[in-house]
């Protein structure tokens, strides 16, 4: 399908129908042939993009990374903000209303229960956690829920060894290369450039998500969060994926042994403290 001829003019706009879709389908184009296009623009002969991915980014299943807006904006020649607007106009529109945390048990308990209550998606990004309870809660999840596919993106080396130990039985329960049940269920990267791409953190399922923000109490406080609903908690799930695919694999034990561990400056002092996101006094979660 190389150098296919694209029409210019804008398709028609068709209720129910993305303008992403829209603009594929007035080329006219499956979504086989377009993905076969990309391939052949491409300097590597191959574009990343999939018939699949293609169909969920038409479909608003699937939010589009800034990266594949850049080559479809090219492909169809038009800007992003008219291809995607599916995509973004949908979250804008959500009447979810977000709920502040403050506070360590509000915080450990709303991410606790956003792992408890993981039934599809697990994803847990950050390389700072380090309480007991809230890893041991997401190794008996994906014990209990064989089918739940679960993204860990660390940013950087583990800050603590217990979060070396925790990524380490989780290859142990389960085989991140098994396919059994027709998907891959564990998947678990590192982003070593730390230098240029800002850490972040977050525990989402497909019901629901947390993020830490800086403390509401205290500059020397890791203890304050947003619990937010489906819409927003989709949209993470999504982010995770896109780091994933970014990052280095770590998927195997020696993988993982050979992981580098910082340990936190301020070991041996406040041991109870809590979160994500949290090199200081408060114990780190994600």
């Amino acid at each position: 399908m190389a150098g296919r001829r694209r029409t210019t003019k804008s398709p028609t706009g068709v209720q129910g129908m993305s303008p992403l879709r829209q603009a594929r389908l007035a080329i006219p184009a499956t979504l086989e042939q377009l993905c076969e296009d990309l391939d052949h623009q491409s300097k590597e002969g191959s574009s990343g993009v999939t018939p699949s991915m293609l169909s969920g980014w038409e479909r608003g299943v699937h939010i589009t990374s800034i990266k594949y807006r850049k080559v479809l904006s090219d492909y169809f020649g038009q800007p992003p903000e008219v291809l995607f607007a599916h995509q973004d106009q949908k979250l804008t529109a959500a009447s979810e209303t977000p709920r502040l945390l403050v506070g360590h048990h509000d915080l450990r308990e709303a991410m606790t229960e956003v792992v408890r209550d993981a039934r599809q998606y697990l994803a847990v990004v950050g390389s700072r956690s380090r309480d007991g309870t809230y890893l041991d809660t997401i190794v008996a999840v994906l014990s209990e829920r064989p089918e739940l596919v679960h993204y860990r993106v660390l940013f950087g080396p583990p800050r603590h060894p217990v979060l070396r130990e925790h990524l380490l039985r989780l290859v142990t329960i389960r085989d991140p290369h098994d396919r059994s049940l027709g998907v891959k269920t564990l998947h678990i990267g590192i982003v070593d450039d730390d230098l240029r791409t800002p850490e972040r953190f977050f525990c989402a399922s497909e019901s629901a998500a947390v993020v830490p923000i800086p403390s509401l109490t205290s500059s020397e406080a890791f203890d304050s969060g947003v619990l937010f609903e489906s819409g927003v908690a989709e949209r993470l799930i999504d982010h995770a994926r896109q780091c994933y695919a970014g990052a280095r694999r770590v998927e195997t034990e020696q993988a993982l042994r050979d992981l580098p561990t910082v340990r936190s400056y301020t070991q041996g002092t406040h041991q109870s403290s809590w979160i994500e996101g949290g090199a200081g006094r408060e114990r780190d979660h994600s």
